[in-house]
């Protein structure tokens, strides 16, 4: 679930916050703190998975009370079940696998009831709802879309959930939101395909697993070396490289140790992937600044003989 795109990210944030601590914090303690990081943020995948079940559940006792209560109405005693039934909710709900981790790492909503009826109050009232509500169609595929669709136009972009998340957690953040909904929605599909191992792995593989913590290791240690190449690429195109900013540098720095380290990975998609980061953490300019920056590094490594993959 965690890919290479989204190490990368946690990578350039951890960097970011070990450069302004120096020398406070050790790189071992650096290395500690990006693997609570992804860890973290396998969590917020499965809190995201859990809210379905507790919101569900939130619903289905309120319409027990209201069938219970005195003199209930003839709607209160028979209430469209639809949603409570929701078979999506239900395979999360069963499933063992979502069950031993929410209960190994206290994954739950009930601690914050307010939000729940809130977000609650939210899906009941939004048009997604009340269409499957009033929609014939009775199937996984239409529960399943239900939840996706909730997920991406109530639950994601909802502000009180972007509030009540970066509260829960220091390491999680809206931009985590829009990546991990994704792979939670994909999780849907998987459910309502059938398929087996529809809950993602924290990781794809191993290597992946190890991927952001040699990442780290390897910009911190090359840092010297790559900062010197990129200061002289940067006076050569006649830019002043005091006033290159600390994210632009630590981005191609990470960059020019990915290059350098990882021979399996293609030139181009390293270089694509720490632009697009720039683009998207540091400032306007920095795009622009950082392609050109590292297109130059590249020729220049190349002419050394001292990157020869693709």
């Amino acid at each position: 679930m965690i890919n290479r795109v989204l190490i990368r990210t946690k990578v350039v944030q951890s960097l970011y916050s070990y450069m302004l601590t120096r020398p406070e914090r050790t790189l071992g303690n650096a290395l500690k703190d990006l693997e609570a990081c992804l860890n973290k943020t396998y969590e917020l995948y499965h809190y995201l998975l859990r809210l379905p079940v507790e919101l569900t559940h939130i619903q289905e006792m309120k319409l027990d009370e209201a069938r219970n209560k005195y003199m209930p109405t003839q709607e209160e005693l028979n209430p469209n079940m639809k949603f409570v039934n929701n078979r999506l909710v239900k395979a999360l709900a069963d499933n063992e696998q979502l069950q031993q981790f929410a209960q190994e790492n206290n994954i739950t909503w009930n601690d914050d009831p307010i939000f729940e009826r809130l977000m609650l109050d939210k899906v009941i009232k939004s048009d997604v709802y009340n269409e499957y509500m009033a929609d014939e169609e009775d199937s996984m595929t239409s529960d399943s879309l239900l939840w996706q669709q909730l997920m991406k136009t109530v639950i994601l972009p909802d502000e009180l959930m972007a509030e009540t998340i970066e509260q829960r957690s220091l390491y999680w953040t809206e931009d985590d939101m829009d990546l991990i909904g994704q792979f939670v929605c994909k999780t849907f599909r998987r459910i309502a395909e059938g398929e087996n191992d529809a809950i993602l792995p924290m990781f794809k593989d191993e290597e992946d697993g190890e991927f952001g913590k040699d990442l780290f290791s390897a910009t911190v240690t090359q840092m010297p070396d790559n900062n010197a190449l990129i200061d002289n690429l940067v006076q050569a195109s006649r830019w002043d490289k005091d006033r290159i900013v600390l994210m632009d540098r630590i981005i191609m720095c990470a960059a020019l140790a990915e290059l350098r380290s990882f021979d399996k990975i293609p030139v181009a998609v390293s270089l694509n992937e720490y632009i697009e980061l720039a683009k998207n953490f540091s400032t306007a300019a920095s795009g622009k600044f950082v392609n050109g920056i590292l297109n130059n590094a590249v020729k220049q490594l190349r002419k050394e003989g001292k990157l020869l993959k693709p």
